[in-house]
């Protein structure tokens, strides 16, 4: 189990880091302010907003996976007492 899980993590881990620069995503009404914006000479809110989706995108993953990790060191120790 645990090499399978450190060779998930691998896989993400490569994944992540060589797609980095395709993940900024917007929706249609974000890519409609970001485009005035940025025509408008404003680029600064265009790097901040990518920034903001990503924090938006990643939190409950994070948070997921912070659950999942306390509720398997729970349980391993749980095994162990009986």
């Amino acid at each position: 189990m645990k090499n399978f899980l450190q060779k998930g993590f691998l896989v993400l881990s490569f994944m992540l880091f060589f797609s980095w620069q395709e993940l900024v995503a917007q929706c249609a009404m974000c890519r409609g302010a970001v485009e005035s914006a940025v025509s408008g000479g404003d680029t600064s809110m265009a790097a901040n907003l990518n920034i903001g989706i990503m924090y938006l995108f990643f939190t409950p993953y994070i948070l997921i996976a912070v659950i999942a990790f306390i509720w398997y060191k729970a349980s391993k120790k749980h095994v162990r007492k009986v």
